[in-house]
């Protein structure tokens, strides 16, 4: 009973309001002018809208603004992992680039060789340049499990490199052109001849000068065919340095006093400052010379 007495006049309150809007539209409809407590009703309610809509407006603006954010936080996430693969896939790329390239450098200089020698040529990393000035041997990744023994001829695709001064089971170190010294007693100096001259022309290459970059070969004959601008190369005599091994091109001539014997600059064809790769030469059984 109580609930039906409360639900009759929600009821009648509902109908009265109704009633009342639709009186008050009317009246308005009807005349041109309102009263002064309508006028005061309208403006009250436009004012209380007024201040209730701006707020309301910020706050959603305010929400869509934090989406757009949160939207533009993702985008970049997205954008800065995409850009970081890419940056690693482009570096990788090159460097897979860059090691086909010698790859390809490396074997077509074994197919060159094999037309000029019957020689074999092992390809070893260099992986360690002692700095010391009484040592600087070069360390390659090859040893005697590869068959590296001791004396064998270094070379880059360039020119000639050094000899093998020590084999490990893994490893051996490789004495340079650079450390060439005739005044050492163990140092194996290198008889060199020119290109095209192989039976005319012969000097020994028996130093090198930091300074200038530059081999020194001495001994050369007086009527030695030798001048600036030839090519020259290993004579295989000694059974040290196989033959045929480019040495460099000569700078310079110069003349002896006595006029027996003359020196010359040569320019090294190997560059020793940045070797990456080398090939340990390994010749035939008694093929040295």
């Amino acid at each position: 009973m109580f609930n039906w007495m409360r639900n009759r006049r929600m009821f009648v309150l509902m109908i009265a309001f109704i009633l009342f809007i639709a009186v008050m539209g009317f009246t308005i409809g009807e005349r041109k002018k309102l009263s002064w407590p309508e006028n005061f009703v309208l403006d009250s309610s436009a004012f209380v809208q007024q201040w209730l809509y701006r707020p309301a407006g910020y706050i959603a603006g305010l929400f869509k603004d934090i989406a757009n954010l949160h939207d533009i936080y993702n985008e970049n996430e997205r954008l800065r992992k995409v850009a970081a693969a890419y940056a690693r896939d482009s570096i990788r790329f090159n460097q897979i680039e860059q090691k086909n390239e010698q790859l390809q450098k490396d074997l077509n200089f074994t197919e060159r060789q094999k037309k000029l020698d019957d020689y074999t040529y092992m390809i070893a990393q260099v992986v360690a340049v002692n700095p010391e000035s009484y040592d600087g041997t070069i360390r390659i990744d090859l040893g005697s499990k590869d068959g590296v023994e001791p004396d064998m001829a270094v070379v880059s695709d360039k020119g000639l490199i050094g000899l093998v001064s020590r084999v490990d089971p893994f490893y051996s170190s490789v004495m340079p052109l650079t450390k060439l010294d005739a005044n050492a007693p163990d140092t194996k100096l290198v008889s060199a001849t020119v290109l095209g001259h192989e039976n005319e022309s012969f000097g020994i290459i028996d130093s090198y000068n930091a300074e200038t970059n530059r081999l020194t070969m001495s001994k050369i004959a007086d009527k030695d065919p030798l001048k600036k601008g030839d090519t020259i190369i290993t004579t295989g005599f000694g059974d040290v340095f196989p033959k045929g091994l480019m040495i460099g091109t000569v700078e310079s001539r110069q003349d002896g006093d006595s006029g027996l014997t003359a020196t010359a600059t040569i320019i090294p064809a190997a560059d020793f400052e940045h070797l990456t790769e080398v090939f340990v030469v390994k010749t035939p059984e008694g093929s040295g010379s």
